[in-house]
């Protein structure tokens, strides 16, 4: 049993908090701490078990530092936004508690995210004696225990990866993003990345398509190569890798709309002079989008996520698929979220749960795909995101 701070209360938090109050034998203590208290609060009201909540800005590590020391938790999960990873480590360096989040660190004024910041913590971690854990959520997170997985069971060497993830939901908006506005449009318009052959090659953003039919007759849906943070990491772990690439579903009309935006200047991260006063554009964007907390009772559908993995099983080529499909409208009856909170904030808690029960346990900073898959995939049946393995390709992806 151990305590759990979780620091953010968005909608992966809400889902988070719901999922480890589930698991009273291991989280014995819950407490929820963000900026505004008062979201904090409402998460907490949802459930029957108490929840103890706090304020504190995870821009400011002094404060951060303060709050760890008064509740003395033996984890702290970071589900509060990318630009605060690197202050919430450094107060659990200071303080001496494991750390996990669910997304890089990405710098705020450039629309960029890779791992080089908090990997040049590792040796820090190690000299502390405690452990960080990057990238908890689905994708990066899943899917980097799915390739492990496919490795340890089904192939002897993986050459190559395709990570899909498909939301074939509908919230009824012409235009909204299913998690935190600012950086959905920043990972959207940014290029596309790929490894190959032991370099990374670009594209312009969203100009490789492919018409994906989804299996479990989801239907079919247009999917983009995007650069994802997970792409990094697995490039760097898993052996004799050739080719790693990342592909997004979305509709028309977000296509349409974000084209716009970024015609008009709305999707910029660099100030602008309004009315005798600086405001990055994004930011004020995100003030006019509905809060993605607010999706779950409207959103209907489903959601697919998987890896099309390809190599050699004793000599022969092999290529096996994995995937979960989670239903936005059954997410939101159990912990009053859509899917798409509710695939990232359940690996979360997942992994706080083998941290807190030693199964996971390292000195260091580490992502997924280091970890040993098996108790993982396990509690992913158990937890409420179960997967299904196909033992062949289910698209042409060139």
């Amino acid at each position: 049993m151990g305590k759990v701070l979780i620091i953010g209360a968005g909608g992966v938090s809400g889902v988070v908090v719901h999922k480890c109050a589930q698991h009273p034998e291991v989280f014995s203590e819950i407490v929820l701490a963000s900026r505004t208290k008062s979201k904090c609060d409402a998460i907490a009201a949802q459930l029957k078990r108490p929840v103890k909540t706090a304020r504190v800005d995870a821009d400011n590590v002094p404060e951060l530092v303060a709050l760890i020391k008064q509740e003395k938790p033996d984890l702290v999960l970071n589900v509060a936004l990318p630009y605060q990873d690197l202050h919430i480590m450094e107060a659990c360096l200071e303080t001496g508690v494991n750390y996990l989040d669910t997304a890089n660190y990405e710098p705020p004024d450039t629309a960029k995210f890779e791992y080089k910041w908090q990997w040049a913590y590792h040796d820090r971690f190690k000299k502390a004696g405690i452990m960080a854990l990057l990238g908890s959520g689905f994708d990066p997170g899943v899917t980097s225990v799915f390739c492990t997985w496919i490795q340890k069971h089904h192939l002897d060497e993986i050459h190559t990866i395709d990570i899909i993830d498909i939301n074939a939901g509908d919230h009824g908006y012409p235009f909204a993003t299913n998690f935190n506005p600012e950086i959905n449009i920043r990972e959207v318009t940014a290029k596309g990345r790929c490894w190959e052959n032991g370099q990374w090659i670009e594209t312009a953003p969203l100009s490789v398509k492919h018409a994906f039919t989804v299996p479990e007759n989801i239907g079919t849906s247009n999917i983009y190569l995007m650069y994802h943070e997970e792409l990094e990491s697995l490039a760097k772990h898993i052996p004799h890798l050739q080719r790693a690439r990342f592909w997004m579903s979305f509709s028309d009309s977000y296509l349409k709309h974000l084209e716009v935006l970024c015609n008009v200047g709305m999707t910029r991260i660099d100030e602008v002079e309004f009315n005798g006063q600086k405001i990055v554009p994004l930011q004020f964007l995100r003030a006019l989008l509905p809060d993605p907390a607010s999706l779950g009772p409207r959103t209907k559908g489903k959601t697919w996520i998987g890896c099309q993995v390809a190599g050699v099983k004793n000599g022969a080529e092999k290529t096996v698929t994995i995937y979960n499909v989670c239903d936005h409208q059954e997410c939101y009856k159990e912990v009053q979220s859509q899917a798409i909170s509710y695939t990232t904030g359940v690996p979360a808690m997942i992994s706080a749960k083998l941290m807190i029960s030693k199964v996971w346990n390292g000195v260091g900073v580490f992502n997924m795909e280091q970890m040993n898959p098996d108790p993982f995939m396990d509690e992913l049946n158990r937890c409420g995101l179960p997967w299904k393995v196909i033992e062949q390709a289910v698209a042409d992806l060139g």
